[in-house]
């Protein structure tokens, strides 16, 4: 760990742009499972139901699941280190700031950041931890039969108004991050050029409008039927 920290800022940023990059295309798969929740076809539940019971029993999926972990933790702790090392470099800062090129998104990523964090924080408690047996499952109008039964979780935790709320603003909260972070990890991976550049954005953008869209839609559904 301590040879990790220990890293150029180069490096830190290229380990962290993979990362990141891992983890934005595991929001993509995870989307695609969550969407099953909604009634878009008959069969959904069956459909979700068998995905997660994939997702959860799989040996190769429980290898990736270390790598996503281990994917969260290097994203997490290099975001804050970089943050932090450039708070350093600048301790006093200018009385009166005059226009700056820094987009808004790059200007506020660790205080984005730090909220995906308690947003992960929230959802681990809700799903991951109750598979493990540390937490209760959430309660709600639906019985658990038991605590692997992820659809009648996200039943129980959608019913409930407030908490779906709270959900849809910190989703909207992650696709500000997610703006400026994707094509920050291409830039960190040294793929800057006026050629591909503007199209990397509006892919980024494409992806930080869609994603949050399709899980908010989640939220949205239950809240209004």
């Amino acid at each position: 760990m301590a040879k990790l920290i220990h890293y150029s800022s180069l490096t830190k940023k290229f380990i962290m742009a993979i990362a990141g990059l891992f983890l934005a295309v595991f929001l993509i798969v995870h989307l695609g499972i969550n969407l099953f929740i909604l009634p878009l076809i008959g069969n959904h539940v069956e459909i979700f139901e068998a995905a997660v019971h994939f997702m959860t029993s799989n040996p190769i999926i429980k290898v990736f699941e270390i790598v996503l972990f281990g994917g969260f933790i290097i994203h997490i702790l290099y975001g804050a280190i970089l943050q932090i090392q450039n708070w350093i470099a600048r301790p006093v800062r200018y009385k009166k700031e005059g226009f700056s090129h820094t987009s808004f998104f790059s200007k506020y990523m660790i205080h984005t950041g730090i909220v995906v964090f308690i947003f992960l924080v929230i959802h681990f408690i809700n799903f991951y931890f109750v598979k493990l047996g540390w937490t209760a499952a959430p309660e709600g109008p639906m019985i658990l039969s038991t605590n692997h039964d992820f659809y009648y979780m996200a039943i129980n935790l959608f019913s409930n108004t407030w908490y779906s709320i709270l959900y849809i603003v910190l989703i909207i909260i992650l696709g500000f991050h997610l703006n400026h972070a994707f094509q920050s990890a291409f830039q960190s991976l040294g793929l800057n050029h006026s050629k591909y550049t503007p199209f990397i954005k509006a892919v980024g953008t494409i992806y930080s409008i869609l994603i949050p869209l399709g899980f908010i839609a989640i939220p949205v559904y239950f809240l209004f039927v």
